[in-house]
């Protein structure tokens, strides 16, 4: 009997092997990640279909207990019964692709089982589709991993053979030959089909995780380096640029040199062949060329591809990786090798990914840069439409003090000038010191002083180590005319504006509050959500919602202005984070 185990198990290697490569073909993956349709069904069914027909021929015969091996059958007689190893690549068939792959395997072999003939043939060609379809939904039910665990293969890989002997026992016309072909036959055909779905499960799974292992570490190996390259990507291109970028690719990849091009010229070159491989050469390389214009990746194999002009040149390989911004290719990285050996499936692999994963930072860069340069024309843009309504009413101010006060006109107009130029010092920038922006509000209350002198009453309340918190510029200022112009100046009693600075947890809360009429109640939903009709409120709006878009866009939603009315008049806070100051409370 193991005579007999050590010829089945020699038999059925052979099939083993025979799956296993079919396992390395890129479209058997598609078993591995359960992706089944019609299609791949009818395809693998007929692969492995055909596999199991040469698992019948390779079988054995047996005439009652007596054991004919031959190296290929081709018929088998009316007295002899056919044993192949066909159950097998059936079994197989179904933990890879299911039941209906099963199905179908058994299928082509038992029909091809059929016109081979034989005692058996009957019990033959049922056993196989069965085989498939029952090794198909057990491992549908016993796992979910992509190949089931070895054990669990060991287990299942045990009935189909029970149910082979057991066919073949009801169905043999001749009972006492079905019983003495059980007896001899029946242990090793049952440990040979189990072990060897166990052996190939393990082989499968083994191939997996070294694959998956290798693809992780590469995959980690990119990412690294990417991370590396970002701050590089962040500065202004240049030849400094390239070059530093080219030392740090050099350092991280196993190649004997590398080059980073623009589009015509190559900017920076590391490692072998540097003494001639100059920066500022156009590039000569056919390949190259070829990279750029079609923006796909190229490969030299031979050292006539490198087009050196140098004799004895030591780059022998290289591989084109193209650099994209925006969908545009904008220059190369060239990795060169000693030989062509060491441009295997990974390194290739690994160039793609720095490729795709560097042109993404460089794209999401150069998006970052597009966007803030948006939003700060949005913001002058804003800016602008708030300066005018400032500068209309105090040149009104000034016209009608030009008749009754001349000497109060020209302080007006030097504290216009000194409002203006701190204006035009901090217009130019999104955020600002808080102790500048103070600086601007109090030479604008200097001219409101001399607009009502006694009827408005102003107090600034802030902390020291807080003056340095940034803000966006002109914020404060328009918050307090608004509120001098639509709330203390309608007042009949002395208009008390006061302001609050202080710090709360990670953020530092501005309060304003006065004394005026408040808001009207419908108004409040959306003030500083959107303008407002003109005629609504005698203004509309304006200030306030480019007051909020401009603290929303430059420091979050948590930021935005939140106005209400008080028992005495009304309160808009908003909040800044603390972060950036110079002293530490």
């Amino acid at each position: 009997m193991i005579e007999l185990t050590i010829v089945l198990f020699q038999r059925i290697g052979l099939l083993l092997l025979m799956a296993f490569i079919l396992t390395r073909i890129p479209r058997f993956r598609s078993l591995l990640d359960k992706d089944i349709t019609l299609k791949t069904v009818i395809y693998h069914s007929l692969i492995f279909g055909l596999i199991s027909i040469i698992g019948a021929h390779v079988g054995v015969v047996m005439i009652g207990n007596e054991l004919i091996m031959q190296a290929w059958i081709i018929n088998v007689a009316e007295n002899e019964v056919l044993i192949g190893f066909s159950i097998v690549v059936v079994m197989i068939a179904g933990l890879l692709g299911g039941p209906f792959v099963g199905l179908g395997t058994g299928m082509v072999v038992g029909l091809y089982i059929i016109f081979l003939g034989g005692g058996g043939w009957v019990a033959n060609s049922l056993i196989n589709p069965l085989a498939g379809l029952l090794t198909g939904w057990a491992g549908q039910f016993f796992s979910d991993d992509r190949v089931m665990s070895p054990n669990k293969a060991l287990f299942i890989g045990i009935f189909p053979p029970v149910l082979h002997m057991g066919l073949l026992l009801i169905m043999l016309p001749d009972q006492q030959i079905g019983v003495q072909i059980v007896n001899t036959i029946g242990i090793p055909l049952v440990v040979t089909n189990s072990i060897a779905l166990t052996i190939f499960t393990m082989m499968i799974r083994l191939a997996l995780n070294e694959t998956e292992q290798e693809a992780a570490l590469e995959t980690n190996r990119a990412l690294t380096i990417a991370e590396k390259a970002l701050p590089l990507l962040s500065e202004e291109p240049g030849t400094m640029n390239a070059r530093k970028m080219a030392k740090l690719l050099f350092k991280e990849l196993d190649i004997a040199a590398i080059s980073i091009t623009n589009r015509t010229t190559v900017l920076s070159h590391v490692g072998l062949g540097d003494d001639h491989h100059q920066p500022g050469e156009p590039l000569k390389m056919r390949l190259s060329k070829k990279a750029v214009k079609d923006g796909r990746i190229q490969i030299a194999y031979h050292q006539s591809d490198i087009q050196c002009g140098v004799e004895n040149c030591k780059l022998k390989t290289a591989i084109m990786v193209p650099i994209y911004r925006s969908g545009e290719v904008i220059g190369l990285i060239n990795l060169y090798y000693r030989h062509s050996q060491q441009i295997t499936a990974v390194e290739i692999t690994l160039a793609k990914g720095l490729g795709t994963i560097i042109s993404n930072q460089i794209s999401g860069l150069e998006a970052e840069k597009m966007k803030k340069l948006l939003k700060e024309a949005k913001m002058r843009n804003l800016q602008a439409q708030i300066n005018p309504h400032f500068l209309f009413n105090t040149f009104h101010l000034i016209h009608s003090l030009l008749r009754v006060d001349a000497e109060k006109a020209r302080h007006i107009l030097v504290q216009l000038s000194q409002f203006m130029r701190a204006n035009l010092k901090i217009a130019s920038e999104s955020l600002v010191p808080l102790h500048k922006e103070l600086e601007h509000l109090q030479a604008y209350l200097e001219i409101v002083q001399a607009r009502f002198p006694d009827q408005i009453s102003t107090s600034i309340h802030v902390d020291d180590y807080l003056l340095d918190i940034e803000i966006p510029p002109a914020t404060l200022q328009p918050l307090v005319e608004n509120s001098i112009q639509h709330g203390l100046s309608l007042s009949t009693s002395k208009g008390i504006l006061t302001i609050n600075i202080t710090k709360t947890d990670n953020n530092v809360s501005i309060v304003l509050l006065d004394n005026g009429q408040g808001f009207e109640e419908k108004l409040l939903p959306i003030l500083g959500k959107k303008p407002l009709h003109q005629n609504e409120n005698k203004g509309n709006g304006i200030a306030l919602y480019n007051i909020n878009q401009r603290l929303i866009s430059l420091l979050g939603e948590e930021s935005e202005l939140h106005i209400q009315n008080t028992d005495n008049g009304s309160m808009v806070q908003f909040i800044l984070p603390y972060r950036n100051c110079k002293k530490i409370m």
